[in-house]
Formats: C-alpha cells, structure tokens, sequence
C-alpha cells in the first residue's frame, strides 16, 4: 500500500489553536478517517497562527519540501480582518494552489470562515461582516478552482450550529474549541476522502 502524504497549510484553524489536544486538530482528526477508509497516511502541519495567504509561498515550499500528495488549505480569516483587498488575497491563493498541482498534488481549500458569528463582532455590524466574509470566500473559491485545486466549504448550516453555540468555541471566543473541530472535521471529511480515493484510483 502507498503512503499518502496529507500535509495541513494555513492559518490558526490549520494549526488547530484553540483545541484541547493536538489529537483534536483537523490534521490528526481528518488523518484518521482516511486511515479509517484504508489509506496509509503521513502527517505534515504546517499551519501558522495568524498567516494570511501571502504566507502560503513558504508553506507550500515546506509541504513540497517533505513530499506532498493531498494538501489542505485552511486560510482567509486573517486577511479578510487585516482588510487585505479580496483579489490580492485570491490571487496569492491560486498561485499557492497552481504550484502544489504542478508538483503533481491535489489541493482542497476552506476558504474564509463566516465571522459576522463572532461574538464579538457588534450585533450593528454583524450582516455587514457576514456578506463580507461570503465575498471573500467566493473570490477564494473562484481562485481555487481556476488553479485546479477544490474547494470544501463547510456550509451556512455549520455557521448556525457555531453560532447557536457557545461551546464550539474556545475560551478566547474566537478560535474553534476541540468540539467545534470536530463538526468542522465532519464537514470537510467527504472533501478530502473523495480526493483521497481518486488518488488511489
């Protein structure tokens, strides 16, 4: 059986901030159901708290440094709330998403999250902040696919379980807690194992 090299990029949700145990992070957690779908899996992170997409140059470098089949990508929050411009960040998006293909690797993004359910964004500003994101993430998506990669977006229905409740968050608020990875796990599993076995095809 060939090994699988699934390696992680992105920002703070890549690096599973905010989880209780590293077991509980999206790498580990996504890594397990593949190995439960019969693949053999080699784990690499390489998220960075805080990264935006301009980070994703030496990310990608890194991932193809080690040997990378299947990538997943997990950016956006921080430049939608830096204010960096939807196409900049879209743009560097598909030149991190071009290069993995061109080495020959499958790429699967999330792209930029929902943050009008932020608690801690006003109640006055949360519409404004929530089209914004969706914006973002439809720029990103648009991006990805012309790239060739594949876009896993987790859905407006785990938005409203995140923001009906409290508990999927971390205690900085912000930051998903270790049950709310696990709802985000279960909505990007189909993405990565449909990619996964089209590998092994």
């Amino acid at each position: 059986m060939s090994i699988l090299r699934f390696s992680v990029l992105g920002d703070s949700l890549a690096a599973g901030v905010g989880s209780a145990r590293a077991e509980d992070t999206l790498g580990q957690r996504l890594a397990r159901r593949l190995r439960a779908a019969g693949h053999a899996v080699d784990l690499h992170g390489f998220g960075v708290p805080r990264a935006r997409s301009d980070d994703l140059e030496r990310q990608v470098g890194a991932a193809l440094g080690t040997g990378v089949d299947l990538a997943l990508i997990v950016i956006g929050t921080n430049d939608l709330a830096r204010f960096v411009p939807p196409a900049v960040a879209a743009g560097q998006l598909h030149d991190a998403v071009a290069r993995l293909v061109r080495a020959g690797a499958r790429a699967v993004v999330v792209p930029a999250p929902d943050l009008g359910i932020v608690s801690w964004v006003p109640g006055a500003y949360r519409q404004l902040v929530s089209a914004a994101s969706g914006q973002y993430a439809q720029a990103q998506a648009n991006a990805v696919i012309r790239a060739g990669g594949s876009v896993a977006a987790p859905g407006p229905e785990l938005s409203a379980r995140f923001a009906a409740d409290a508990t999927l968050f971390s205690a900085d608020r912000f930051h998903p807690s270790s049950a709310g990875y696990g709802l985000i796990a279960d909505a990007l599993a189909p993405h990565v194992l449909a990619v996964a076995a089209d590998l092994a095809a």
